[in-house]
């Protein structure tokens, strides 16, 4: 496929072929640096995510589920790296032609300054917003308008459960609380009285 190249699959979702900078939904990271920094803070991450990863992984208390969707982050992350990082060398740019696989004159790109790949798009539906919105009445609008990949998809669910799922995955702690007694006003110790007719009376 060519650059803006699509294919219908069915009426609400397209293959469509586009590049974009490796951040996710087709956000972009401009400049040469940019991609750069972009592409150099995927790998530390990555690199922390494995990290964590491995001790919830031995951790006995950590929750299964919890598991899964850090895994999907990082295999979502890892995804986009391997474009960043590979696809700007071993393929020439698609404008207006079908890439080669390891052209004669190299790639569009040099290492870590490749473009990610999307092709998933869902326009669900299109249309115009009603004028009494304010600010946007009137304006054409598409839903859903990013082209993403199945990357992205990966982070974005494993984002997403965690959200959902977050009272299960840390369950709050539970607290023993000692049962407190009630002090009693009334002295335990027994009242002397004094008869004081009694003691006058021995007295005289």
């Amino acid at each position: 496929m060519v650059l803006g190249e699509e294919i219908d699959v069915l009426p609400w979702f397209k293959i469509h072929f586009v590049e974009n900078e490796g951040m996710a939904f087709g956000l972009e990271l401009g400049g040469g640096y940019g991609k750069l920094l972009l592409s150099s803070f995927r790998l530390i991450a990555s690199a922390l995510i494995i990290v964590l990863l491995n001790r919830l992984i031995r951790s006995r208390t950590t929750h299964t589920g919890f598991i899964i969707c850090i895994s999907l982050i990082l295999a979502g992350a890892l995804g986009n790296i391997i474009d960043s990082i590979f696809y700007g060398i071993l393929f020439s740019d698609s404008y207006s032609k079908v890439a080669t696989f390891l052209p004669a004159d190299g790639g569009y790109a040099s290492l870590l300054h490749g473009k990610v790949v999307d092709m998933l798009y869902f326009p669900l539906f299109e249309g115009f917003l009603p004028r009494w919105i304010p600010f946007f009445g009137g304006q054409y609008f598409l839903f859903f308008r990013a082209v993403f990949n199945v990357a992205d998809s990966a982070i974005s669910i494993g984002v997403f459960l965690i959200l959902l799922f977050q009272r299960s995955f840390f369950p709050a702690e539970k607290t023993e609380t000692t049962p407190v007694v009630a002090e009693s006003n009334i002295e335990t110790n027994p009242i002397v009285t004094l008869d004081t007719d009694a003691s006058l009376s021995k007295e005289g």
